[in-house]
């Protein structure tokens, strides 16, 4: 009996943290290039989905001051393909910016993951703030 009691109560705690688990959606790629005046990403993005209720939902470009440039939504978890990359095009970045960066975003942590900042001259992606 103290057997099944140990078990059904290990099975509901692991069951509880699929949250924690999953942990933050990270940036771990960004391929940019400049089309015609305006920016198409290609952004690789890394989270242990696990399911319809904590997958990665969305990446963002942002400026240095974190204000929303674009949004990229996902639409579906990525419970089986890990890293993913997906792309959006027609992106208008101001002028007078010389980096943007990119984070994402999971249902349950919200943001908080590794983002990426992306020289608008060079075009070169690098971990954002002294992230690794």
């Amino acid at each position: 009996m103290k057997h099944l009691i140990t078990t059904a109560v290990l099975s509901s705690v692991l069951m509880m943290s699929g949250a924690a688990v999953a942990g933050e959606a990270d940036v771990v790629g960004v391929r940019m290039v400049e089309r015609g005046g305006t920016y198409s990403f290609s952004v690789t993005v890394r989270h242990a989905d696990a399911g319809w209720d904590h997958y990665a939902d969305k990446w963002e470009v942002v400026t240095p001051d974190g204000t929303v440039i674009d949004t990229r939504v996902l639409a579906h978890p990525h419970d089986n393909e890990q890293p993913f990359t997906r792309s959006l095009g027609g992106v208008r970045i101001p002028a007078d910016l010389t980096k943007v960066r990119v984070r994402a975003h999971d249902k349950v942590h919200g943001y908080g993951g590794r983002e990426m900042e992306i020289d608008m001259k060079t075009g070169e992606a690098s971990p954002a703030g002294g992230q690794s």
